[in-house]
């Protein structure tokens, strides 16, 4: 294509005039407020520039600052800079932060934005070079799956076994290599039952076919046509002169090739970014990309940004100490006039509810200022978890005590999808007479049971005047549907009696009902055929809520609890503290940070490092050192030395990052009861190492060394803390028969002792292993301050 008339009549538009480059003697102040490695990176305009930018370096002020230093110094009218970030807000971010240095709205930036919006502005002006319309349609992955369901169901494939999400993620990832069909190579053709291939190709045509793209297309229709048509691409190259690039540890293969194909002509190409915090792996980020920078643009300047604004040189040190235990970096010092500040506290738990009881409290104690610091607004605190399931233990004890939360990046633990699902179909087993709860579930998951089948039951019940589930009875007995439909409801309906009279008989355990129902319903096999990225997280969300049910007697009890804490909302206005993943809190900063759950398995993942060995467990330690980098002035990391899944104790080694923190940056908290102990000095004996050794759970190196330097002075506790360690020598205050009172349980005796844990008959609740501190002699019952 050699008619750019349209282009040529924007650009003439958008152009400054020529005198606008003879700014070259405008003030530059600006300058000024620059550390000497972020003006080195700003007056650095000629040339590949990597600027290496910690945690907390100012790096969106280096690059904002770069944009106009090329305007003021006439190097580039504004629609001759390509600036490139990678959500919507980084741009408009970056936008209003040059015109306000430059006095007056950013006019003519027409190229600043993300990968994907930029993507559509050149596919448009080009689209028939990929074969579409300009006009053509961006599917959402909702009309993604929909249209590759129909081509899987073309291809007399089962569905079900093969489901259209898990194909839709394998074309991602190829689209994300910008391989197109012809270009996957041999070595992937096996995916998807050797037909992934075959119904790649069928999908791009049928996009072509509808003048549609999805987005991934976006990058690599605009690869391609780069690839295929030399003049398309020399033409950008010369009006697009000067380069920058954000957060470039996050590019995929295909952003990658889009920009070196951009830059290739005249090199003047500047990115930012950090390699430690290259943690998007599993969404086809390649931390390769900014390691090879140097190797891709031969006389390439790296400039590292190494003065940090953020947090104090305790935490920066616990980062930094960490961090270097990775191999594939490319290495830099973070350092701060900031004062030293308070060294990272390390703590252990009994287990995540004790874990979540304990933040709570130091929570509120931050908030009051009684740790000897000024207070801190919760709004100015966080809490970063691994995974999302984590969240449920928080919420619950911030709910319970009415301390105002906010979860980031997602919904509240019990406001989820997955959760909602599955506590509709325990509401149906409690109570079958409720309607919202067999509208949600009736086709989830997918029974053939679509909007008509749905209307008719209603229509059914409504001339009846019963409830649905008495209606769908109803038409199951007269056949009033058809085929797959009818079986199905069939299925559901005769399930629905079955859990219901269950739980009225009281004859299975509540626990174990819930999973049979979750199992029967095939919700759980739902999840576990769904193959996009947020799948594990909702299996481990859905384990997590079986899991809470071990602190009720019973599933209507659970429901209650659940209905009035989800009601005990607070006012928006209200300070709160922040939850969030790990990966949600990237880019943000906080005053007081707590790092919850650090076990092995856990934290670093045990998937991540099975599916990608080494590199994944760099990842993992890149996403700690993000979790650290985030606070300001409190950094707290803790671990629970035992998890219950499904009502069994299992013990959790320390996490281990934390043998790769360096001591003189960390401090071990030693509340009551950890290790037996007292309060902090006076709690640590001569024989915490043997009984340590002895339980065999915090036996790392790291965690011995840590504990060695435990005593060296006493640390303020939160009220009535009770946190304990595994002590197998513990011995009960408890015999076998004795009476004993539990808050929740009611009264029971004891038929089994092991170190400090009862194994108790409750005379209503059953069978109980529970923890000797839990419960209270029968006689002194009614002295205790529940």
């Amino acid at each position: 294509m050699n008619d750019f008339d349209e282009f040529d009549a924007f650009e003439a538009g958008a152009h400054q005039s020529l005198s606008a480059r003879a700014l070259g003697a405008r003030q530059v102040a600006y300058l000024d407020d620059l550390n000497p490695a972020q003006r080195a990176a700003v007056e650095a305009l000629d040339g590949p520039v990597l600027m290496l930018a910690g945690a907390g370096t100012g790096k969106t002020k280096a690059l904002t600052t770069r944009i106009v230093h090329l305007l003021n110094t006439g190097r580039a009218r504004p629609n001759e800079i390509l600036a490139v970030t990678f959500t919507n807000k980084a741009a408009r971010e970056m936008k209003d932060r040059v015109g306000r240095m430059l006095g007056h709205a950013a006019e003519g930036m027409g190229w600043m934005g993300t990968f994907h919006s930029i993507s559509v502005k050149l596919l448009r002006r080009h689209a028939e070079l990929a074969g579409l319309r300009s006009n053509f349609t961006i599917l959402d992955t909702d009309d993604q799956i929909r249209l590759l369901k129909q081509l899987i169901l073309a291809g007399n494939i089962d569905e079900k076994r093969w489901p259209a999400r898990q194909l839709a993620g394998i074309i991602d990832n190829w689209k994300n290599r910008a391989w197109t069909p012809t270009r996957v190579p041999a070595s992937e053709a096996s995916a998807f039952n050797n037909r992934a291939v075959e119904l790649y190709a069928a999908y791009q045509e049928r996009l072509r076919t509808l003048n549609a793209v999805d987005f991934g297309d976006l990058l690599l229709h605009v690869v391609t046509i780069f690839q295929a048509h030399p003049d398309v691409l020399e033409q950008y190259q010369r009006w697009l002169r000067y380069i920058l690039v954000d957060e470039y540890q996050d590019t995929n293969v295909a952003q990658y090739m889009w920009l070196r194909l951009l830059a290739q002509g005249h090199c003047n190409i500047c990115c930012v970014g950090d390699d430690d915090q290259s943690i998007y792996g599993w969404r086809g980020a390649e931390v390769g990309n900014i390691l090879r920078f140097e190797k891709d643009f031969p006389g390439a300047q790296v400039i590292r940004l190494e003065q940090n604004y953020r947090s104090t040189p305790h935490i920066l040190g616990a980062a930094s100490g960490l961090i270097a235990s990775n191999k594939g970096r490319l290495g830099k010092t973070l350092w701060t006039d900031a004062p030293e500040g308070e060294r990272v506290r390390l703590i252990g738990h009994w287990d995540g509810e004790e874990e979540a009881r304990w933040i709570g409290e130091e929570v509120e104690a931050l908030q009051r200022g009684t740790r000897g610091l000024d207070p801190i607004s919760p709004d100015h605190m966080a809490i970063l978890v691994r995974a999302s399931h984590q969240m449920r233990a928080f919420e619950d004890r911030f709910l319970t005590i009415g301390l105002p939360y906010r979860v980031i990046g997602g919904p509240r633990f019990y406001e989820r999808l997955e959760i909602r699902d599955a506590m509709a179909y325990f509401r149906l087993a409690v109570g079958p007479t409720d309607d919202l709860a067999f509208e949600r579930i009736v086709n989830t998951p997918k029974r053939g049971l679509g909007d008509k089948a749905q209307q008719l039951i209603q229509r059914v019940a409504r001339e009846a005047g019963v409830p649905l589930l008495e209606g769908a009875r109803r038409v199951v007995s007269e056949g009033l549907l058809g085929g797959k439909g009818l079986a199905e409801l069939r299925r559901l309906v005769t399930q629905i009696d079955q859990w219901h009279d269950r739980v009225r008989r009281g004859e299975q355990n509540h626990i174990e009902l819930a999973e049979q129902i979750l199992d029967d319903s095939g919700y759980t096999a739902h999840w576990q055929n769904d193959k996009t990225p947020e799948a594990p997280g909702r299996l481990e969300n859905l384990k997590e809520l079986v899991k809470a049910l071990e602190q009720f007697e019973n599933l209507q009890g659970f429901l209650e609890h659940v209905a009035l804490i989800m009601d005990n909302e607070t006012e928006d206005t209200a300070e709160k503290v922040s939850i969030m993943t790990l990966h949600a809190a990237k880019g943000l900063e906080f005053q007081a940070v707590f790092l919850p759950g650090w076990e092995d398995g856990l934290f670093p993942s045990q998937r991540s490092m099975d599916e990608s060995g080494l590199s994944g467990l760099e990842e993992e330690r890149r996403l700690a050192y993000v979790g650290i980098t985030r606070a300001e002035v409190i950094c707290t990391i803790s671990f629970a030395s035992n998890r219950r899944v499904y009502g069994q104790w299992q013990s959790a080694l320390p996490s281990r990052f934390i043998d790769e923190l360096p001591e003189d940056h960390v401090e071990v908290l030693t509340p009551p009861g950890l290790y037996g102990g007292g309060y902090g000095a006076a709690g640590m004996t001569s024989g915490v190492e043997a009984r340590a050794a002895s339980a065999n759970v915090y036996n790392s190196p790291g965690w011995k060394r840590l504990q060695e330097r435990a005593a060296t002075r006493p640390v303020a506790q939160p009220r009535e803390s009770r946190n304990v360690v595994i002590d197998l020598e513990a011995a009960s205050s408890f015999t076998l028969g004795d009476r004993v009172f539990h808050q929740k349980f009611g009264y029971g005796t004891v038929q089994g002792i092991e170190g400090d844990k009862l194994d108790v008959s409750f005379d209503k609740a059953g069978s109980k292993k529970l923890v000797a501190r839990f419960v209270v002699a029968a006689d002194q019952a009614d002295d205790v301050p529940f």
